[in-house]
Parts: C-alpha cells; sequence; structure tokens
C-alpha cells in the first residue's frame, strides 16, 4: 500500500492507495472519499471486549471501518474532526505506543488497537485518565491531533516537562511522572499550567500544539452566561 498525507499546512487528509486484496482499518467516520472499487465494513479490532474496552475505557469508537479493495486497486481519503495534524509512524512489533483519546486515525494490517492501564497517579492526575490507547503490531500508524504534531527525540537520561494537555502519543517503554509546574501549589495554580509531565529519554514523545482544554475555555468566555 502506498499513501501520502495531503494539505499538511491546513487540514490534512491521508491518500491511500490499495492493491487489490489490500485493506486499512481506520477509526469510525473517517472515510471522506474512495473508489468504486473499496468497500468499507463495520469491525472490532479485538472483539467485542476490545470494542467496550476502548469505548468504555480509554474514550475511543466502539467500531472501526475496515476499508478493503475488494474489486481492483483503488484510493481512499482519510481524515479527522478536529482542526490539526496527521503524523505517520512505523512499528516494528519490539514496543507499543501508548496514544491519547482521539488520537489514533488508521493502520494498515498487522496493528491491533487496544487499552492499556496507567498507574494510580497517572491515572488520577493525567488528563488521560487510567485508561490510554495501546497500539501494537509491524506496520504504519497514523496519529491525528488538535493542532500541529512536533516530536521530542530525547537522550538517554534527558528530560523534558509536557503540559498534560499536549500529550499525543509516546512508547510504551518510555515512563513518566506527574508533579506541579512550580515549587509550590499556589504558584503553579497561578501558573495556569497546575500539573505537567515529566518524561526522562531515551525516546520520542508526540505532542500537539493546541490543548483541546484551552479550546473549551476560551469558547465558555465568549459564550453568553445564562
Amino acid at each position: 500500500m502506498k499513501y501520502e498525507i495531503l494539505h499538511q499546512d491546513a487540514f490534512p487528509v491521508i491518500q491511500c492507495d490499495l492493491q487489490y486484496g489490500e485493506t486499512i482499518q481506520a477509526e469510525s467516520d473517517a472515510m471522506i472519499t474512495m473508489s468504486a472499487t473499496l468497500d468499507v465494513n463495520g469491525s472490532m479490532n479485538g472483539g467485542i471486549l476490545g470494542g467496550i474496552a476502548r469505548r468504555v475505557l480509554a474514550g475511543e469508537s466502539f467500531f472501526f471501518q475496515t476499508i478493503t479493495a475488494s474489486r481492483g486497486p483503488g484510493s481512499v481519503l482519510l481524515g479527522h474532526p478536529a482542526p490539526g495534524g496527521i503524523i505517520d509512524v512505523e512499528l516494528d512489533g519490539s514496543y507499543s505506543l501508548r496514544v491519547q483519546k482521539d488520537g489514533f486515525l488508521a493502520a494498515t494490517d498487522g496493528i491491533t488497537v487496544n487499552t492499556a492501564v496507567q498507574n494510580l497517579t497517572q491515572g488520577l492526575f493525567s488528563r488521560e485518565g487510567f485508561f490510554v490507547v495501546n497500539i501494537s503490531g509491524r506496520g504504519t500508524v497514523f496519529l491525528s491531533s488538535y493542532g500541529a504534531i512536533h516530536a521530542i527525540n530525547l537522550e538517554d537520561g534527558e528530560e523534558v516537562i509536557i503540559d498534560n494537555g499536549h500529550l499525543v502519543a509516546w512508547p510504551d517503554y518510555m515512563q513518566y511522572r506527574i508533579e506541579k509546574a512550580s515549587n509550590g501549589w499556589i504558584s503553579s495554580v497561578m501558573s495556569g499550567e497546575c500539573l505537567v509531565c515529566r518524561f526522562r529519554g531515551p525516546g520520542v514523545v508526540l505532542i500537539q500544539t493546541r490543548n483541546p482544554g484551552g479550546l473549551a475555555q476560551w469558547l465558555r468566555r465568549l459564550l453568553p452566561s445564562s
């Protein structure tokens, strides 16, 4: 399967060119347009229990779209509802990718999407909650975001502090901890950051340049109060 991410400067979409018999799975309602030689069907990666876990625990869709080149080669355009970026990540099967809610967009054959449990502190105080999306296997994964996606490559022992509303994805072998943004709680709250995530390398952390929670607060200020 060949693919290209189009319109990266504005509202990107993925164009996937499927050969006869090839398949791609995507989030429900991701398909924008496709060739008449392709078929789209609803599916559950991981069965009913996997679908329930993704929906109830991780906040993802219960169903996936499975798009197959059933009657010959063809193309499909895939997109996501948020005004933000799309990035492709190649997985070789040696590690899993932990992804924020609504971060998974599509994947090639050989990729499994399920859930993973965070520890108590991360579950209570991170924006992601106790359960995050866990992506494993061998193939290509397409992730989406609110705002552009920026990669932070950490060397062994190097640390970075990230606002927890800006996380998109990180490898499962990387650990992070939740901590105050400043030395004291009052200063942390006054700074507008409050809690942040401290990641330690080696590894690559993907972040989004906009915060959905910040957008919600901005919109509330514009709406008339009842």
